[in-house]
């Protein structure tokens, strides 16, 4: 097995436990941690600064069955295809292919009709939500930007990692176009969040007021988010 820094350099582990591995060594980490990237269906391991490699290597090698569990019980990554159903800004949506159609992607009452061959419906589905995730979470999270008396300069979709949404100090949001799968509840609460980060950079007491002000109820949207998010990341 191999362990790869982002840094390009790598560490060589003898003893094959049979997945790769992501180091990341961050300066303000105080101990050796483990978590679990979702989409790339990898464990990810933080390195203090000075940390020796056999200590790293060690210590991987003792949480491989925590790793190996872990993994297995990550959802596996599956394209969208004909006939499915899914949560699309809160309302169920069934995919439905039409290859006699010349439109991509369009949305007809509660079917999403998808034109062309068969093997390019999953990007054009995934370009559809993207498309429609960019305009309706602007509007979303204009909307409450304007209850604090903020500004949004813009918003953009992402493919991201391990993050769900972020705001700038520039006042841009970004957020992942997965949470378009996400019921109605979390995605308003997504957006009271990083709304109210425009006003908070933070995460303080103030902070979390604000975001229940927002959004009343927002801790369900948050605890939805910590138990099923990792599901969204099954969609390639």
């Amino acid at each position: 097995m191999k362990i790869t820094l982002l840094t390009g350099k790598t560490y060589n582990i003898a003893q094959n436990v049979g997945f790769p591995i992501k180091i990341i060594k961050s300066p303000r980490a105080k101990k050796l941690t483990l978590r679990i990237d979702a989409k790339e269906h990898m464990p990810v391991l933080s390195v203090p600064r000075y940390c020796p490699q056999k200590k790293a290597v060690a210590f991987v090698l003792a949480h491989k069955t925590w790793i190996d569990d872990s993994l297995s019980r990550l959802p596996q990554s599956k394209p969208f295809e004909n006939g499915e159903t899914i949560s699309l800004f809160g309302n169920e949506i069934i995919i439905t292919h039409a290859p006699e159609r010349r439109l991509g992607a369009k949305l007809e009452g509660n079917r999403l009709l998808v034109s062309g061959e068969p093997e390019f419906l999953h990007r054009r589905v995934k370009d559809f939500i993207k498309k429609k995730a960019q305009s309706e979470f602007l509007k979303r999270s204009r909307k409450y930007a304007k209850k604090l008396g903020e500004t949004i300069n813009g918003v953009t979709i992402k493919d991201t990692k391990s993050r769900w949404g972020s705001c700038s100090t520039l006042q841009n949001i970004n957020y992942s176009w997965r949470i378009a799968l996400a019921p109605d509840f979390v995605i308003n609460y997504l957006m009271a969040h990083e709304v109210s980060h425009l006003r908070h950079p933070d995460h303080s007491a103030d902070f979390w007021a604000c975001v229940e002000k927002l959004c009343p109820g927002s801790e369900k949207g948050e605890r939805w988010l910590k138990e099923h998010g990792k599901d969204l990341y099954r969609y390639k």
